[in-house]
Formats: structure tokens, C-alpha cells, sequence
């Protein structure tokens, strides 16, 4: 049969009822014949005879072989993969929320939400307005930047480069080219912040649109000098824009608006506590200053004298995320997200103190949510690759190896708010005991992970031609 000639047209004759029409098939007869006699639909499925139980059971085995952090701890820095409450994820599946379409004309409730959250951020990041459409972080950055070349088209200047420090986060540059953007790049001074003579130097080209910066940066610091950055910058005619991706540690103590940003993006699914990882979901919502808020995309642009970028996704953003985040911070309140942020805080110096008496720490100076040990000086020359694979041996994820790319055989720890002290010892005694074993039996390191399903696979040969089948 020619499938191709099957042409699904409505015949209101064979009407079934007012949800279910049968076809008009423009086909051979013989082929008609076959389908009314269900030729293609009585070869019997190939089901195995399974009791339920051994289902049941294979299900729950393979669950068992995940690790998130609903398992233990999990500390990749940069990525704040913390506890997600489930009182979140219950209200976000509540039917109303769940089972309602944005185009259905029963959802103020829902619109209501989304104004409440957009204040809620506008209050926490010291912004004038928000747009919750950006389905990411780094679709937040695309935001943000087109907002920026939009600003500056619109005024007749030519601004076509952005600086973006090398302690930014990976994206930034990535993102800035997307928005038609030349980068400049920022060496990181030696206690691992923005130098300010390179920044002036850097803005005199006037052809600056601004600078993409995070803070904390990705070495777990916190730019002292962030009055004097964005005063340089806006002096010299750009515009300064903050990566919220290191938010959580900032919540109720400080906000990017008082200190000079004129756009912000929030990973709503990383400083708010909603399902993060896997792909996604996300949310990176992008909030600007007054003079920027024309430009923020709009959900109808029918109006030819608008200012705005346009529409970068469809209808509200992620909404599932959104109910996320808005429950997160309804159940903290002011106050408990600014002590979530100094625990997050307290946590990572109690890590960093803690290991820093074993391995290199390149920076020494408090930190805010996450640290970076270096695999300088470490034992019998082994790497953070040895390290990363002996940790997987005690049953828990390792931290986040190679970046940033600043500092050789890097490992950023972030352990976030959400861990207990005794957690936090444990991960402490496991990288103890390893080290220990550097000294005494660098060998079964070298040749880690020992206890997982597959052990330790040639790295190249596994990126260019995976294995996708057993």
C-alpha cells in the first residue's frame, strides 16, 4: 500500500461522533480491502510471560543503580545540585497547574503566579522588571545579550564586543557569539579576580557593548572589587551583565542590581531548588533595569513601534519550573533563603578548611558556595581523573573535574546548603582515605573505579565511539 495516497480528509458522512471522524482514504481497493479485513493488525504481539513481581522487581533493582541526590551527596560545583523538597514537586503536579493550557481563558490563577514570582525575583536581584520566558541559563544569557544589542542599535552605536572574564562561567562566550558578539577575554589576577587596570585598558576601545561577569565566579570567590567593575564599565559608555548561575550563596545578603548590573539571569532550576540535570527541565529568567525594560521580549509583537527583542519561546517559559520556584521561595520566606545562602556558604568553607590541609588549594581565602583544589603536589603523579574515578569506589559522585580551565587538574567542590554536618565528614574521611592511599597504593587508584558496573573506560575512545548497546 502507497501510504503516501492516504489522504486523512474529514468525511462528515462516516461521522462517529463529535470527537472521532473516520477517514476519507484515497486508496486502491485491494489495499482498502486489506485494512477492513485488519490484515495489518492480527499478527500477535511477542509479550514475555513475566510475573508481575519479577517486574516489580527488575524496576526497583535499576533504580537502585541511579545516583542523584536524593542518594547522597553530590557535589559538582557550578551546579548547585541540591535537595529538592517534594512539596514542590507536589504542587507543581496539582491538576490545576498540571492540566491547564495557556490558551484556555480559565488561567488568572496561573498568570497570577507568574506576576508574583517576577516580583518575588525582582525583589531578590534588586532588578526593575523580568521576563520568565528563557527556557535555561544559557538561553538567559542569549536573553540578556540580544537585549544589549538591541539597546545599543537602537541608540545608533556600534558596540560589538563583550569582555568576559576566563572565571566565567563556559557559556558566556558561547552565548555572546551567538548574539553577534566578538569576545574579549579577561586573564584572572592572582587572587583569582577581574584585574581592574586590564578592564580599563580593555574598555578604552569604545566599540565595548559591556561584560558578561560571574560572581562568585567560578573559582568560589567573590569580586571585591564589583563597585569598581561595573562603575569602569558604565563609565565607558556599556552595560554590565551578571550570570546569576552562583546565585544561591548571594540570596538575602546581596543583590546584583545594588551592585552596578543592569541585567541578570536566575537558573530558577539551580538557585530554587527545582529538578536540575539530565537535560533538563529549566528556567533561566532574565531581569533588567528601567531603561532596559522596553527590550524585554513580549508575548504579542504586532506592534511595529515596540522595542522589544520578540518572543524567544513559546508562551510562558518552562510554567512547571516556575510553580517550582515559586513554592521554594514562598516556604523560605526572606529570611530562610538568606540562611540557606550562608549555609551554603558556612558548608563550603567547612570543606575547604577541612581539605586543604591534604590537597592544593591555589587561592588562599575564604569562599562563597564552592572551592577549587588543584591536583598540584598530589602523590606518586597521579591526576584529578584518579581522584574523580577512586571517589566513585565509595559510592558516592565526585565533584567537578577540568574546570575551570584556569587551574590544572582542577576540582570544584560545591556542597550546597542542604547537606548535614555528617555528610559532610563523610565526604571529607572518603577524600582522606584517598588520599592516604596516594602515598601507600597509588595503584588502586590509577586503576579506579574497582566497585561500579563498568570500570575505568578509555575516555577518548568512549566519547568518539560510544557503546550505546550491551
Amino acid at each position: 500500500m502507497n501510504e503516501s495516497k492516504i489522504e486523512l480528509i474529514f468525511d462528515k458522512r462516516n461521522k462517529v461522533n463529535s470527537n472521532n471522524y473516520i477517514p476519507k482514504l484515497d486508496i486502491e481497493q485491494k489495499d482498502l480491502a486489506d485494512i477492513i479485513n485488519n490484515k495489518f493488525l492480527r499478527k500477535e504481539l511477542s509479550l514475555p510471560d513475566i510475573p508481575e513481581v519479577e517486574i516489580i522487581r527488575h524496576y526497583t533493582n535499576l533504580s537502585h543503580k541511579n545516583y542523584g541526590v536524593d542518594t547522597g551527596i553530590y557535589p559538582l560545583g557550578s551546579c548547585t545540585m541540591k535537595y529538592n523538597p517534594k512539596i514542590n514537586e507536589l504542587i507543581a503536579r496539582l491538576e490545576n497547574f498540571s492540566k491547564i493550557h495557556p490558551l484556555q481563558e480559565e488561567n488568572q490563577g496561573c498568570i497570577e503566579l507568574i506576576n508574583e514570582l517576577s516580583m518575588q525575583l525582582q525583589e531578590i536581584t534588586g532588578m526593575d522588571a523580568f521576563t520568565l520566558q528563557p527556557a535555561a541559563g544559557a538561553h538567559g544569557e542569549l536573553t540578556g545579550l540580544l537585549i544589549m544589542k538591541k539597546y545599543f542599535e537602537d541608540k545608533g552605536i556600534k558596540k560589538d564586543k563583550i569582555i568576559v572574564p576566563e572565571s566565567a562561567h563556559g557559556t558566556n562566550p558561547a552565548s555572546a557569539k551567538m548574539a553577534g558578539f566578538s569576545i574579549i577575554v579577561l586573564e584572572t589576577d592572582k587572587d583569582g579576580e577581574v584585574p581592574l587596570e586590564h578592564l580599563k585598558f580593555a574598555m578604552k576601545g569604545g566599540d565595548i557593548a559591556g561584560i558578561m561577569l560571574t560572581n562568585p565566579n567560578t573559582l568560589g570567590l567573590f569580586e571585591r572589587n564589583i563597585k569598581e567593575i561595573t562603575e569602569i564599565v558604565h563609565e565607558n559608555g556599556g552595560l554590565c551583565y551578571y550570570d546569576g548561575a552562583n546565585l544561591n550563596p548571594l540570596l538575602g545578603t546581596c543583590r546584583p542590581g545594588d551592585m552596578g548590573f543592569d541585567i541578570i539571569h536566575v537558573n530558577l532550576h539551580k538557585t530554587f531548588a527545582t529538578p536540575h540535570g539530565g537535560g533538563g527541565p529549566g528556567a533561566g529568567p532574565v531581569g533588567v533595569k528601567k531603561e532596559l525594560e522596553p527590550y524585554l521580549p513580549r508575548f504579542d509583537n504586532s506592534d511595529n513601534k515596540s522595542k522589544s527583542i520578540g518572543r524567544i519561546r513559546s508562551f510562558f517559559g518552562n510554567y512547571g519550573i516556575l510553580i517550582r520556584a515559586h513554592a521554594y521561595i514562598n516556604a523560605l520566606g526572606k529570611e530562610g533563603l538568606k540562611k540557606a545562602g550562608q549555609i551554603a556558604v558556612l558548608n563550603a568553607n567547612y570543606l575547604r578548611v577541612k581539605l586543604e590541609k591534604l590537597y592544593n588549594l591555589p587561592f588562599q581565602r575564604i569562599c562563597q558556595h564552592e572551592f577549587v583544589l588543584s591536583e598540584k603536589n598530589l602523590p606518586n603523579d597521579l591526576t584529578t581523573e584518579d581522584i574523580a574515578k577512586r571517589i566513585l569506589d565509595h559510592g558516592i559522585y565526585p565533584p567537578t573535574v577540568y574546570f575551570p580551565l584556569i587551574l590544572k587538574g582542577a576540582m570544584m567542590i560545591e556542597p550546597t546548603e542542604t547537606e548535614s554536618l555528617s555528610s559532610l565528614d563523610k565526604f571529607v574521611s572518603i577524600m582522606m582515605t584517598i588520599f592516604e592511599e596516594a602515598k601507600t597504593n597509588p595503584e588502586i587508584i590509577k586503576t579506579a573505579p574497582h566497585n561500579t558496573p563498568v570500570g575505568r573506560l578509555n575516555a577518548v575512545l568512549a566519547a568518539r565511539s560510544p557503546c550505546l548497546h550491551d
